[in-house]
């Protein structure tokens, strides 16, 4: 006899009774608790910077850190069991090197387009002239990322320090080793693939307690900004800030759209409708990483096969950056060039764009993208110093990148599984628009693999 019965799933532990079931009312969807994150988080913030509230400013810095530091605490085991289950859920799927071949390639092809916007963004608007910042406001990072730390970098020395310190490009080549060498292994290996998903699940579960806590942290994030940097600082930076939010608001709003309906022919609205929840949450979270598990849900309820997302999502998440990877160092590169008085040509463009593309796994899906900066500024030749002149800037700036970045993540698997027809297209008409309600942070048992193992 089977273990497992096809019918008359078992109850959940955690699941309430009609008697102690909250009222609808009184319990509002995810994405207005998260509105209401952000709008009380602008009040408690102003409040706090106008009125020179001094404990408020430091109960707000705690919440949003604290939030951060909890969605930090479970990165490094999800992304290496991510990768790991992900790489070996491909021998379910049909041409599995041609879907991660044509993922990567389309990763490439949106970043490259990306660039060039962010590019063309910068040299229209000039973001570094009349800011008032001179080269003396900017300072060193402690460290600069260059070509030799990014390529000697990518294989550990031992297997700890990449965990305790949270180098997840490191992180991410050990995972895609062990889980080729599972599927080559075979039944043998087995026993492994079993406890490495029964431990994803265990931190997808916790990161969903993590995720519900978005709203508090929302405040915190949202308040800290404000009441910490203020307008005043905004105000010097107002065309910078505006080219990266616009770039990133053409990408996400221009680009994908376009090429869902005419890569992948389907709606674009219908696209945003289900993956909203993501985006709404990378916004706040700042990490691609953290939200990953939310990105996979709502792909998959987009119609893309379980199988094929559990792969292409954790990849984009460690890998496919058009906000923190493309838009942002572009026009970064051109700010700090205008800022030191360096003359760019043809050719540093065409590095931009060579980094970009190339380089973005550099920025690993975690809060910030000051390598992927320092990686860009240092293989132009262009101060460093331009970074410390951007890091006061950079969490308002982030939030906006992240998005754009899980926006990516989820397009390029719905566009992938359309040229490959293996798109549930009833599916993608039919994503609800707040999967996060109903989502208790454990994937979904797949129902029948696209094809035999």
């Amino acid at each position: 006899m089977s273990a497992k019965s096809p019918v008359s799933p078992a109850p959940q532990a955690d699941e309430p009774t009609s008697g102690s079931r909250i009222p609808k009312f009184l319990k509002p969807p995810f994405w207005a608790q998260i509105l209401g994150g952000l709008v009380l988080g602008v009040l408690l913030g102003w409040l706090a910077r106008s009125q020179d509230i001094s404990w408020l400013v430091t109960t707000l810095d705690k919440v949003g850190t604290t939030f951060i530091g909890l969605l930090k605490l479970a990165v490094a085991p999800l992304v290496f069991f991510a990768i790991l289950v992900s790489i070996t859920n491909l021998r379910k799927v049909n041409n599995a090197a041609r879907l991660a071949t044509q993922t990567l390639i389309w990763f490439m092809i949106t970043s490259l387009i990306a660039v060039v916007i962010g590019l063309a963004i910068g040299l229209l608007t000039n973001p570094g002239s009349g800011t008032g910042l001179t080269p003396k406001d900017g300072a060193k990072p402690d460290h600069a990322g260059s070509w030799i730390d990014f390529l000697t970098g990518i294989i550990p020395t031992d297997v700890v320090t990449p965990f305790t310190e949270l180098n997840v490009l490191q992180i991410v080549f050990m995972a895609a080793v062990a889980g080729i060498a599972v599927l080559k292994i075979g039944e043998k290996a087995q026993p492994i693939l079993e406890l490495s998903e029964s431990v994803l699940a265990l931190l997808q579960k916790a990161l969903w307690w993590v995720i519900k806590l978005s709203p508090i942290g929302t405040v915190g994030l949202i308040g800290f900004a404000i009441a910490d940097y203020g307008w005043d600082l905004i105000g010097k930076y107002a065309t910078f800030t505006v080219d990266i939010y616009v770039g990133c608001a053409i990408v996400m709003f221009g680009v994908y759209p376009l090429l869902l309906s005419t890569v992948a022919k389907v709606n674009p609205l219908q696209f945003f409708k289900g993956a909203w929840p993501a985006i709404q949450l990378a916004f706040v979270s700042r990490s691609s990483v953290g939200t990953m598990p939310v990105t996979q849900k709502v792909t998959e309820r987009l119609g893309v096969p379980k199988e094929y997302t559990s792969f292409a999502v954790p990849f984009g998440s460690t890998t496919k950056m058009d906000g923190c990877a493309a838009i942002y160092p572009a026009i970064a590169a051109i700010f700090v060039a205008q800022i030191f008085d360096v003359q760019l040509g043809v050719k540093e463009y065409l590095l931009i764009a060579f980094v970009s593309v190339v380089g973005s796994a550099a920025t690993a899906g975690l809060t910030g993208a000051t390598v992927m900066l320092t990686l860009t500024l240092s293989t132009l030749g262009l101060p460093m110093e331009g970074v410390g002149l951007l890091l006061a800037i950079d969490p308002v700036l982030d939030m906006m990148r992240t998005a754009t970045n899980v926006a990516g993540q989820a397009a390029v698997p719905v566009i992938v599984a359309a040229r490959e027809k293996i798109l549930d297209r009833e599916a993608y008409e039919n994503a609800s628009a707040s999967p996060l309600d109903g989502f208790d942070g454990v994937a979904d048992e797949p129902q029948v693999a696209p094809a035999a193992a």
